[in-house]
């Protein structure tokens, strides 16, 4: 098993989060509500990099800042409406999801 780390981040509609995601290259990998109607559970993922998102409250909290480092941070600004900035260490970006959390994307530089 390869050890990890994977962010928990608190959303109101999962299925609207997952759709956000999906526009930055996510794919849902399962969700999981204790029972029909209560709060949904669900991992996306791109490649390697996996998220967690949750309708449960105190989970987490909005406005957290997760660090993305993923490859063409171009395609996913352009898909954003946004424009990447060079930094010393990448090429990145900062957006809010729909629910507030901040993602930093990077690309890093050569």
């Amino acid at each position: 098993m390869d050890e990890e780390v994977i962010p928990i981040l608190r959303v109101e509609d999962a299925a609207a989060a997952v759709a956000w995601y999906e526009r930055i290259g996510f794919a849902k990998q399962w969700e999981h509500r204790f029972e029909p109607g209560l709060p949904a559970f669900v991992e996306v993922a791109r490649g390697g990099v996996r998220l967690f998102l949750s309708e449960h409250e105190g989970d987490a909290r909005p406005d957290t800042l997760v660090y993305l480092r993923l490859r063409d941070v171009d395609a996913i600004a352009a898909e954003l409406g946004v424009r990447a900035k060079d930094a010393p260490w990448a090429r990145e970006i900062e957006v809010r999801d729909p629910d507030g959390n901040r993602l930093r994307i990077g690309t890093p530089t050569e």
